[in-house]
């Protein structure tokens, strides 16, 4: 089912929470929920789960709950999870080897189609089952399979202008490590800005105000 355009991005980045909760019902053999039973074990209400629910159209009956599986698999047709998307990651270092070895990529959608370093001492090792490319090798590979997605674990100083450079081969997707923030400015670019230190500065100010 397509994303409306009036759904806000509110409710969008509470859909993987969803699907992660219903995956790990499914796991457990639970095949029906209340809404009401949801909203105990994600910490929302179980009106805020309808209401995200319902700007898809609804799923489930009043009085009967959602079906586990039903529920999971159309949220993740929302999500896009079923169209699997060439991705690369450039940037290799201690954060890009943990990106790619620890996340299952398959799972949500992409396919590590490539990786990129500039470094003689990390070029030809393995990650993820693929050997690091010299940055050397970016256009051609890039042409070649025309990738959609790019994962940047690299230094903030090489982000502009290596955003530049995928941009100019038809990359306008990126999932943002570099403390660079890739702005909106161009409306093809889509992108999600990761910052880890953020995070943990919030949960910093959350662990002193709960002091006081």
């Amino acid at each position: 089912m397509a994303r409306s355009s009036n759904v806000s991005m509110a409710v969008i980045r509470r859909l993987p929470r969803y699907y992660r909760f219903l995956d790990e019902l499914l796991k457990n053999g639970v095949v029906r929920i209340s809404s009401n039973e949801l909203s105990s074990l994600l910490g929302l209400t179980a009106s805020q789960i309808r209401q995200d629910l319902n700007c898809f159209g609804g799923f489930g009956q009043q009085g009967y709950g959602y079906l586990v599986e039903q529920l999971h698999d159309e949220i993740g047709k929302i999500l896009g999870l079923s169209e699997i998307t060439d991705a690369i990651l450039v940037g290799a270092g201690n954060l890009g080897r943990a990106v790619a070895n620890h996340l299952d990529f398959g799972k949500r959608g992409f396919r590590l189609s490539a990786v990129f370093d500039h470094s003689p001492a990390i070029i030809g090792k393995t990650v993820k089952d693929q050997q690091v490319r010299s940055m050397d090798e970016l256009e051609e590979f890039c042409n070649k399979h025309h990738p959609k997605l790019a994962v940047l674990c690299i230094p903030k100083g090489a982000a502009a202008e290596l955003v530049d450079r995928l941009k100019a081969l038809d990359i306008f997707a990126f999932w943002n490590f570099s403390h660079y923030d890739i702005g909106d400015d161009d409306e093809r670019v889509i992108v999600e800005n990761v910052h880890l230190g953020d995070s943990l500065m919030t949960l910093s100010y959350r662990m002193k105000h709960s002091e006081s």
